[in-house]
């Protein structure tokens, strides 16, 4: 089976089993929760594994749309899919904003720019009258989807979580093979040489990244939705740390990368709160250094490679 067709066999596995989760006694909030997060780890991987842009601020532009998409429902009243729609143009105009500033620099500087930038955004949470400080924005309700849909039904809201992730794990694979995708993969491997062939290099950059951070919003506004909730921690520097562990552990580059990533952290997260505690983040930093020494393309990446490696060993010796 060659590489595409076992990728396309995956996908539909891999489909099928998110499908029959809530079926099988697969708690759906979990699911749920790790759905929104691999949307967010896709929308980080769509910026620095084709884009080869490093932000540390991430999570800004997924509690701007989570505090946006939770106030809105909550005490303005909208309805859930204006919220989220709301809360995802919110995070893309937060993302704009930071991009004009941040593009500009490269490497560890553009890095520490967007971490810089996260952070106050981080310090507005926390001032804001209408995000409840420490304690968060409380009690939001998931209301009617296009008043019809009653996503207080833990199975309804999962179906409509799993077809936004599917439209959005489509949606990438879209952009990355166009050539708008094409020319930002040119960018990553060699910007000097994308410069000289006429590319406007700032702009392609800066529209990757509106387009992950709205992804990136549109994740946190489902995971308002789905638990009721936004808080700090939604906006902490470490979420920004987790999604980078998360694409990194899956595979920087990839389309399942991300996807598996995300669910291994929520995964280690739910499984070890309840036995280790606060320990969980120091086993989760030594399973980001295992990842680093060992498996440096990730769990995908490897595998990959260990494909193609064997495609070539098998070649040479049919030679």
């Amino acid at each position: 089976m060659d590489r595409d067709r076992l990728a396309r066999f995956g996908w539909a596995l891999g489909l099928l089993a998110l499908l029959l989760a809530p079926w099988l006694g697969i708690y759906p909030i979990f699911v749920m929760k790790a759905l929104c997060f691999a949307i967010f780890a896709c929308a980080f991987n769509l910026l620095l594994g084709y884009t080869g842009l490093l932000s540390f601020g991430h999570a800004a532009y997924f509690a701007a749309a989570a505090y946006s998409t939770g106030w809105l429902v909550r005490s303005a009243g909208w309805s859930p899919e204006m919220g989220i729609v709301a809360g995802t143009l919110i995070a893309a105009a937060v993302g704009l904003v930071v991009g004009l500033i941040a593009i500009r620099r490269q490497g560890i500087y553009f890095a520490m720019v967007t971490l810089a930038l996260a952070q106050m955004v981080y310090f507005v949470f926390l001032q804001a009258p209408f995000t409840g400080g420490e304690d968060g924005l409380q009690g939001v309700p998931r209301g009617t989807l296009f008043g019809v849909l009653p996503l207080a039904d833990d199975r309804v809201m999962y179906y409509v979580v799993l077809a936004v992730f599917v439209a959005v794990f489509a949606a990438i694979i879209r952009i990355v093979h166009s050539p708008f995708g094409q020319v930002l993969k040119a960018i990553r491997e060699n910007e000097p040489r994308a410069v000289s062939l006429g590319y406007a290099v700032d702009r392609y950059k800066l529209l990757a990244f509106v387009l992950s951070t709205a992804i990136a919003g549109l994740a946190g506004a489902l995971k308002t939705l789905v638990l009721g909730f936004a808080t700090l921690s939604d906006a902490h520097w470490s979420l920004s740390g987790e999604v980078v562990l998360m694409t990194l552990l899956g595979g920087m580059g990839t389309f399942a990368g991300p996807v598996i990533g995300a669910f291994t952290i929520i995964g280690l997260q739910n499984f070890l709160a309840d036995r280790v505690g606060s320990w969980v983040t120091v086993i989760i930093g030594a399973i980001f250094v295992a990842c680093v020494v060992a498996f440096r393309r990730g769990f995908v990446g490897e595998a990959l490679a260990w494909m193609q490696r064997r495609k070539l060993e098998r070649a040479a010796a049919g030679g």
